[in-house]
């Protein structure tokens, strides 16, 4: 994808004022989206634990806990990213996420603790991390396309951590 950059508002040239509207709309869109995340994120800090307390494997219990503590630091990046683009780090409630934290409640709340329900988490929480992996890849994508190289670089981070997280509790569902 072509860079855009915003401080093209100063040019005359028809076409030149074209790309940069649609530059700072994909900022917006950019920034409204890292605000989404945000907020999942930080809901995700509440909602693993309560799977944690529910899961009976201990290898699941491991993942979810190692997972916790990535979580955590994960906020802690995108308040990296914001700062970055000097933006404020808000959170903005992610209907998606809160969907995905409901889901796996109900899943909690309705199988017999043991292998059931350790199945249900899993399956919750492959679903958390495939949400995840599309909004980083998106958000990274974005960033480059903005020129906003350090957000990049910090996006894909997260990115790759998602992606291992998906694939432990694909290993631990076997």
């Amino acid at each position: 994808m072509t860079k855009l950059n915003p401080s093209q508002n100063r040019t005359t040239q028809k076409g030149e004022k074209a790309k940069s509207g649609v530059a700072q709309a994909l900022r917006d869109l950019f920034v409204n989206e890292l605000k989404d995340i945000y907020w999942a994120e930080k809901e995700l800090t509440k909602a693993i634990p309560k799977m944690i307390k529910n899961a009976t494997s201990e290898e699941l219990v491991e993942a979810l806990t190692g997972h916790l503590d990535v979580t955590t630091e994960q906020v802690a990046r995108l308040e990296e990213v914001f700062d970055s683009i000097g933006a404020k780090p808000v959170a903005k409630k992610c209907e998606a996420m809160a969907g995905l934290i409901k889901e796996v409640e109900e899943i909690m709340a309705n199988t017999k603790k043991g292998v059931v329900r350790d199945a249900g988490i899993i399956l919750a929480g492959q679903k958390v991390e495939h949400y995840e992996i599309a909004t980083y890849g998106t958000l990274a994508t974005f960033a480059k396309v903005l020129g906003e190289n350090i957000a990049a670089s910090l996006l894909v981070e997260t990115l790759k951590e998602e992606k291992e997280a998906d694939n432990a509790l694909s290993g631990i569902s076997k």
